[in-house]
């Protein structure tokens, strides 16, 4: 019987050995189909709202899931990584856009900051062009990283510009300015030329910084010496495992990047909609919470629910 125990132990030994050994392509395509899975085991939650719309002098912040936002500052409209798909692929987001895209007012500027689809949505892009053509026969103007121009060319907005970090330009009244982040833009695996970042978009003495997806990175104080945004759009979700840290902040990292920014306020984005990391779905938000009240600036994160708008007046 000990004998046959060995042997037993031996078997199971060799055979978990040879399971880690199993090929990278392999284990990835099997944490796919995982992800995947659990997609789709729970229904969608959250209900779209009416927008909320702020006046000429006011600027609007509405958060519509993920990292899609829209901006109302200077009378304008802007629209940030707008994604209204039910699925990416066959990944299924687990709560609603926060506003229904049919919905939305005449856009005058969109906002990409890199090719990966969860951010870059051609299906949504192409409806949004469409509405805002209809409502007033003029397309928004959109801004891309450089390398990404051709993703949307085709799409019928009015212009493209191609962008690189610290690039400034002024749209529609407003001053927009490409900032630098810790990440990568690739569209497929292998698609790796092309570039990413995020915004700061600025009218008057209002300003919004959304950092794109990024690690934590010595850059944010950068942009808080040379932009001092308002309010800080912060990435805190899929950090887990910790290799995903090379191109995602954790909570922490986000409130530390958000201190060394010296905005006024911050929200967080890319958590809660895309199943990405491995985390619980409800810690980001729980460790965003904790980690601000640590250090006394609860009072400074506003945590939107989607389609809920942060509204500022002077």
């Amino acid at each position: 019987m000990v004998t046959a125990a060995l042997d037993l132990d031996g078997t199971i030994g060799i055979m978990a050995t040879m399971w880690k050994k199993r090929p990278f392509a392999v284990r990835k395509l099997e944490q796919l189909v995982q992800v995947v899975r659990e997609s789709h085991e729970q229904p969608l939650t959250g209900e779209p709202r009416e927008l909320e719309v702020v006046g000429e002098d006011e600027l609007g912040v509405t958060f519509i899931g993920h990292s899609s936002f829209l901006l109302q500052i200077g009378g304008k409209t802007v629209l940030v990584d707008p994604v209204f798909a039910k699925r990416i692929i066959i990944l299924r987001r687990q709560r609603r856009p926060g506003l229904r895209l049919k919905e939305l007012p005449p856009i005058d500027v969109v906002l990409l900051t890199h090719a990966h689809m969860d951010h870059l949505h051609v299906a949504s892009l192409r409806r949004i062009v469409r509405l805002t053509k209809a409502q007033r026969m003029v397309a928004p103007v959109v801004m891309v990283p450089r390398g990404v121009e051709d993703l949307v060319m085709k799409l019928g907005f009015a212009r493209v510009h191609g962008m690189e970090w610290w690039d400034e330009l002024r749209v529609e009244g407003l001053t927009v300015t490409m900032t630098p982040c810790k990440h990568w833009g690739a569209r497929m695996f292998r698609d790796t030329h092309r570039g990413y970042g995020g915004y700061c978009v600025a009218y008057g003495g209002r300003s919004v910084y959304h950092s794109g997806d990024t690690a934590y990175f010595p850059g944010f104080a950068e942009v808080g010496r040379r932009l001092k945004p308002e309010v800080a759009l912060l990435p805190i979700g899929a950090y887990f495992p910790d290799a995903y840290r090379a191109v995602h902040t954790s909570p922490e990292e986000a409130v530390r990047g958000f201190v060394e920014l010296g905005a006024r306020w911050m929200v967080p984005m890319h958590y809660g909609t895309f199943l990405l990391g491995r985390e619980p779905r409800e810690e980001p938000v729980e460790r965003l919470v904790a980690e601000a009240a640590r250090l006394g600036i609860l009072d400074q994160v506003r945590v939107l629910e989607e389609g809920e708008t942060m509204r500022l007046s002077e």
